[in-house]
């Protein structure tokens, strides 16, 4: 099976492979793999197949939208869907119908993408396990006795066993890049506010991120040309996020920051990201490697996102607490007792901490970290120890979390593997509004390396 929407655009334009038979596919490999993954909450079979008919109509008579047209691909269910439920993965919107798509769901129908179903996440997104979740937790392709991280998990899980060629998630502390990491795949953030949130469950308005999720960082780039652009999708016209793939730039300066992003590294992923950071060097990067901790400040303080999370919850949770799971209300509860000085306070200093990352990149052009600095833990361990569950989380979400902070771009992309067979991430993110530059280093490095072929077993069976 054909992975990458690049490979399949071509077979679909020139009509070797048709919409319908790709959505076929993907249909009876959710059917098969579904109940095993837990991936998708709800599949919309029928309105796909009818999208996939009405595309190979367009493609057959010429109609050709762009690189998206007749690709069948999944979005978290925390974006609104018209006529078609947007439960966020909790009781409290269980029957919950939209009846308006969010506006990236707009510009994705309008480029001709097939849109196979809702995936599954972390209740509210408000974790980074998708242990918590109304529909019950996902499973990671790659061992299904693990967990995919979060909150995007059932949106990473999907693409890396093939149900569906691309997924949507959202990003608020590495909800993204985490199950990208994890499930080897690629997840991409753009700077805050690059991809419109309309229509988006919120989770932290101030630190929520819209991204792709994709087997390659090229069709994230061609993803994120559609979620971004402002006229209608001319296929003659070079994307141009992809645009600046040729070649990586001369003298490509990276800054590795090994006070608080490399601590405690599990050895497994220590080793995987020193041999990627020897693979950049042989691409003629250079590598800077005297990052400290008081040059690239990380603030750990969560006083606006508690806050923002309650303020938008408030009113669920005085009239139907019971509809929440017990830890997601727990969690949620803890903002309320944050006063209105210290969210301003808070949202003060995120604004210059914002600012103050652009100095940075005076110094380099990309940083690079671990995505994240554990292998995924079993399922069976966290249900074990519930009390645990958050500690983990914010372990998984440690070197994700201050890119939301910054609100600049950044990627995870496949780096290598475990001895027990289980995906790495290596983390790159530039300064805000570069993501030309980002997706470039990252391009380079996994044309460089083959990491991103491997596809998980399960996948492979079906």
């Amino acid at each position: 099976m054909l992975s990458t929407i690049c490979e399949l655009g071509r077979k679909l334009r020139d009509r070797s492979i048709s919409p319908v038979e790709l959505t076929h596919d993907c249909l009876d490999r959710i059917e098969k793999l579904n109940p095993k993954l837990n991936a998708y909450i709800t599949v919309t079979a029928e309105s796909a197949l009818e999208r996939a008919r009405l595309a190979e109509r367009e493609i057959y008579r010429g109609t050709y939208l762009g690189p998206l047209h007749g690709i069948p691909i999944g979005l978290k269910d925390i974006i609104d869907t018209a006529g078609v439920r947007t439960t966020a993965a909790s009781g409290v919107f269980k029957d919950r119908v939209p009846a308006e798509d969010a506006e990236l769901v707009r510009r994705l129908r309008s480029s001709g993408a097939i849109i196979l179903g809702k995936q599954n996440l972390h209740e509210f997104a408000y974790g980074g396990s998708c242990m918590i979740s109304y529909f019950g937790e996902v499973h990671n392709p790659w061992d299904t006795e693990r967990v995919t991280g979060g909150s995007s998990g059932g949106s990473a899980a999907s693409v890396a066993a093939g149900l569906g060629f691309a997924a949507i998630g959202t990003d608020t502390a590495g909800s993204i890049r985490l199950p990208a990491a994890y499930c080897g795949v690629v997840g991409l953030k753009a700077t805050y506010g690059r991809v419109s949130a309309r229509g988006v469950i919120p989770l932290s308005k101030s630190y929520d991120h819209v991204g792709p999720l994709t087997n390659s960082v090229y069709d994230a780039a061609l993803i994120l040309q559609v979620l971004t652009q402002h006229g209608p999708a001319d296929p003659c016209i070079k994307p141009s996020f992809v645009s600046a793939f040729d070649e990586l730039p001369e003298n490509l300066r990276i800054g590795v920051p090994r006070q608080f992003f490399f601590d405690d590294l599990h050895p497994e992923v220590a080793d995987a990201i020193e041999k990627a950071i020897d693979v950049f060097r042989r691409l003629n990067a250079e590598i800077r490697d005297d990052f400290r901790r008081d040059k690239l400040e990380v603030s750990t303080d969560r006083t606006l996102a508690s806050a923002e999370a309650y303020a938008y919850h408030q009113s669920f949770v005085a009239s139907t607490p019971e509809l929440y799971q017990p830890a997601t209300l727990a969690r949620i509860q803890s903002g309320a007792r944050i006063s209105a000085n210290d969210a301003l306070r808070a949202s003060q200093e995120l604004l210059a901490s914002r600012h103050a990352i652009q100095e940075i990149f005076d110094d380099v052009d990309v940083l690079l970290t671990p995505t994240v600095p554990i292998p995924p833990p079993r399922i069976a361990d966290l249900r074990a120890h519930p009390e645990d569950l958050r500690a983990q989380e914010l372990i998984m979400l440690r070197n994700t979390r201050p890119f939301n902070v910054w609100g600049i771009p950044a990627i995870s992309i496949p780096c290598g593997f475990t001895k027990d067979g289980l995906p790495i991430g290596l983390q790159l993110a530039a300064a805000p509004w570069q993501g030309n530059v980002l997706l470039q280093a990252a391009h380079e490095y996994e044309q460089a390396t083959a990491w991103h072929e491997e596809r998980p077993a399960l996948a492979r069976s079906t």
